[in-house]
């Protein structure tokens, strides 16, 4: 790893407060237990059309008790989510075994299938009836369409589970800082986030990840959370993916709150000893031509750890500040203390959205304020990275994980608008004027 000219270099940091009495392993936290919950109703809710699709199919099959066959898989359905959903909280490498991941990937298949078919479902179930009424036929429920729809769904879904979320694209953006010295124009940053690293994105797809921000020969290499899917299985396998990075000025990482779904401080302890920089509440000095750009961290935000001050307390007098904020809805407390730039991830973009229209639908949208892309409130801005792992279903459609390389631009100021005054004062080109005569004979 290439580290260069980084005033607070790894192990002269700041020192990390301890945790607040409130900070806890997240998987014990009522607030996710309230989740779990949520997420139970929903795969209840969603499993009734597939109960009526398995209705159909029986009765197309000729075997009997098909009402029996339907209530069956759903609570089979159900079982299942309910048993994944434990794995899940904290993995293991005894789920990384080949028969263990395609069973998984099989029901993640179906159980997406699910969440795609409720909404035609629902609007089937009430069409369908009041046109048989309609046309004077006693209405009925369409389950012969539920399995219809159930088999896009696995067509669907299949391709975002099996093919889509292994592709990544490498996006290149320029953003223009407001206050950035001009000694620090194009500085460039690798932005990776949301990495998820463990049973279903595996070490070899983060090496990619690596190589290709790597290809840029970026002046920093910063990783804005959630390093790790849950547990601790898998921190040996992130802490060499993140080792491998290599940027001229060194690598950061900011924690998120998957990072806390087991113990959070071997993985910090592993990347510390590989070279990379956790800013944890803390900032670093990055120079460039005698120059200076104040790097900040906070800590997980679910956890209560961060803290905002506390990270910006050494930043020098007239520096720029660029802040890692796992959770982009600290943009505005950043706004408050003249943060320039906050580099972010958490929302994964929705990790489903619409094609061509992730930023305007998706499953973020309608979770988060700031859920993808570039956002600017006054003189700060904020950077909201789309992850490159998964969460809950391993599933991506219409939101590719991509890997972002940022080139710092000084904002040059727009010039004043003409008043209507002095538009009408200057020449004006659709006035055109009045003819030179010809000169005589």
């Amino acid at each position: 790893m290439s580290v260069g000219r980084a005033e607070g270099r790894a192990g002269h940091l700041p020192s990390v407060p301890p945790a607040k009495p409130t900070a806890r392993a997240i998987g014990h936290r009522p607030r996710m237990m309230t989740f779990r919950r949520i997420l139970v109703a929903v795969t209840f809710v969603i499993h009734l059309p597939f109960a009526g699709a398995m209705v159909s199919l029986a009765d197309r099959c000729g075997v009997a008790h098909s009402l029996a066959i339907g209530l069956l898989a759903c609570a089979v359905g159900l079982a299942l989510f309910s048993s994944r959903m434990r794995a899940g909280m904290t993995e293991s490498r005894r789920q990384t075994t080949l028969g263990r991941r395609l069973a998984d990937l099989a029901y993640y298949v179906h159980w997406c299938a699910c969440l795609y078919t409720i909404i035609p479902a629902v609007i089937e179930s009430i069409g369908v009836p009041i046109y048989d009424l309609a046309v004077g036929v006693p209405p009925h429920l369409p389950i012969g369409a539920f399995l219809w729809t159930y088999v896009t769904g696995l067509a669907v879904c299949g391709y975002g589970i099996l093919v889509r979320r292994r592709w990544f694209v490498v996006r290149e953006l320029d953003i223009a800082v407001d206050g950035l010295d001009p000694t620090f124009d194009g500085f460039r940053i690798a932005h990776l986030s949301d990495l998820h690293i463990g049973t279903h994105t595996p070490k070899r797809w983060g090496a990619r990840w690596v190589a290709a921000a790597n290809r840029h020969r970026a002046d920093i290499a910063v990783v804005t959370g959630d390093l790790v899917s849950s547990g601790t299985a898998f921190h040996e396998d992130i802490a060499d993916v993140v080792a491998g990075l290599d940027a001229k000025q060194g690598v950061f990482v900011s924690m998120g709150n998957h990072d806390y779904f087991g113990d959070g401080e071997p993985l910090i302890s592993m990347l510390g000893r590989r070279g990379a920089k956790v800013l944890r509440n803390a900032g670093v000095r990055l120079e460039r031509g005698g120059k200076c750009l104040y790097l900040a961290g906070i800590d997980d935000t679910w956890t209560h750890r961060d803290d905002i001050d506390l990270a910006l307390r050494e930043r020098p007098p007239d520096a720029t500040v660029v802040l890692l904020a796992h959770d982009p809805e600290r943009f505005r407390e950043a706004k408050k203390r003249d943060v320039a730039l906050t580099l972010s991830g958490h929302t994964h973009g929705g990790q489903i959205a619409f094609p061509f229209l992730s930023r305007w639908v998706s499953l973020s949208h309608l979770t988060h304020h700031f859920h993808q892309g570039l956002y600017r409130d006054g003189r700060s801005t904020l950077f909201v990275h789309p992850g490159l792992g998964t969460t809950g279903p391993p599933m991506r459609l219409g939101v590719a994980p991509a890997v972002v390389i940022l080139t710092l631009r000084v904002k040059t100021p727009r010039p004043p608008r003409p008043t209507p005054s002095a538009r009408a004062a200057s020449p004006d080109r659709t006035r055109p004027s009045e003819p030179t005569p010809a000169p005589g004979p």
